[in-house]
């Protein structure tokens, strides 16, 4: 493969990288903000309804978003610990968004599912431009 395809491939998962982290981020602020905003203000969680199916769209993005950036990062550093980090990450946030739903781990799986699936993708990322700079 040509150095500037593999900038592209670097650009395009640094790309996804971001996103994923940025989601796993949204997810947390999510599941640990938005229940204490509406326990500490009962009047707004009657205005502000949050349906269960935006777990799911949430689990649907992240799906695929950290799957290409994981493998495409393992194409490039071949470790496989980030893909395995990240598939238990995304196997909590997938347990915690469809079997668990209202139950009172729900919370509980998905924070750490969004933890573990962020570290993954920091993992990923510091294999890769690490994997860089000593080519």
């Amino acid at each position: 493969m040509s150095h500037g395809q593999d900038l592209v491939d670097a650009r395009v998962t640094d790309w996804l990288e971001r996103a994923a982290v940025s989601a796993s981020t949204v997810c947390l602020v999510h599941c640990v903000g938005l229940p204490l905003l509406l326990a500490a203000l009962p009047a707004v969680a009657t205005v502000v309804a949050v349906p269960e199916s935006f777990h799911v769209w949430v689990l649907a993005f992240a799906v695929p978003a950290s799957g290409i950036a994981l493998l495409l990062g393992y194409r490039s550093h071949r470790a496989s610990l980030p893909l395995l980090v990240g598939g238990v990450g995304l196997g909590l946030l997938a347990v915690g968004a469809l079997l668990l739903l209202g139950g009172p781990f729900e919370t509980l799986v998905t924070v750490i599912g969004s933890l573990t699936l962020a570290v993954s993708h920091v993992m990923n990322w510091r294999l890769r431009h690490d994997r860089h700079r000593h080519d």
